[in-house]
């Protein structure tokens, strides 16, 4: 009877991929980008935020949408500065500080810090996340509203990660694999591995790593994540028997686990 629920709800499923090597599942080329204006950066807060001079749409500081930069304590208590933060803050400082940035939002464009969220261009048409992307300053961070570019974006990573440039030829965020996590939870990682088995409890997608779910590594998918990836053409039941490398904030449920939103948030290696 189980196999046959799971049977019926995989029918009628999209089978079409068009997977590239180290590509997001749902690789959307030539986003459209809402042009915010532009304005002059008077200061840097850390490697993926930026305060402007004036007010865009109702917020003065950036947010540098789709990427990651390592992380400073910046005033919280008890927090750990990451490897390379300062260097990263620097390398956005030289790029950036007192020159006019064009602002372009792909998604939503408020966070919920009142930030504004933007892709960053200088006078010369350098797109200012792809440059900390490729010197291995940032890492790429999407999210289910916010997406665009995201093909671009992992491609520059990749490169900057196969050279060993910036963060990627330290450990602190070298790709995992799905075994060991457990004293990653609570940090953000970027894992690979093979997929053992999918199926569907209830209403939740599980992507199982190993044969113990009650231990092992796993995805989960709610409602709205599996009609994204429906959306995207994308059947999760692909996924399983294949080698993925998913990111995202590791949490403890019956072993590690990610919740996984949106289709960009992982890769087919």
């Amino acid at each position: 009877m189980q196999e046959r629920r799971r049977a019926w709800w995989w029918r009628g499923a999209a089978l079409a991929l068009l997977l590239v090597v180290a590509a997001p599942l749902a690789a959307r080329a030539g986003d459209a980008l809402r042009d915010l204006g532009a304005a002059r950066v008077v200061s840097v807060v850390d490697g993926d935020t930026v305060v402007l001079d004036r007010a865009v749409d109702g917020a003065d500081q950036v947010r540098l949408v789709g990427i990651q930069a390592p992380k400073l304590p910046l005033g919280r208590k008890g927090f750990a500065k990451w490897p390379l933060g300062d260097e990263s803050k620097a390398a956005l400082e030289a790029l950036v500080l007192d020159k006019s940035v064009k602002l372009a939002a792909g998604g939503r464009s408020m966070d919920r810090h009142g930030r504004l969220l933007a892709h960053l261009y200088l006078a010369d048409g350098t797109w200012v996340q792809g440059r900390m992307l490729e010197t291995g300053m940032a890492r790429v961070y999407t999210f289910p509203d916010n997406r665009a570019l995201a093909a671009d974006m992992y491609a520059r990573e990749a490169a900057a990660r196969a050279a060993g440039r910036g963060i990627w030829a330290l450990p602190f965020y070298a790709v995992r694999g799905p075994d060991g996590l457990a004293a990653d939870i609570g940090t953000f990682q970027v894992v690979e591995g093979r997929v053992l088995r999918v199926a569907k409890v209830r209403n939740l997608v599980y992507v199982n790593y190993g044969r113990n779910w009650r231990d092992d590594f796993t995805l989960r998918l709610d409602s709205r994540a599996q009609r994204l990836f429906r959306d995207a053409g994308v059947d999760l039941l692909y996924l399983q028997g294949r080698v993925i490398r998913v990111r995202g904030w590791l949490r403890d449920r019956n072993g590690p686990l990610i919740d996984v939103t949106h289709p960009e948030q992982v890769e087919v290696p």
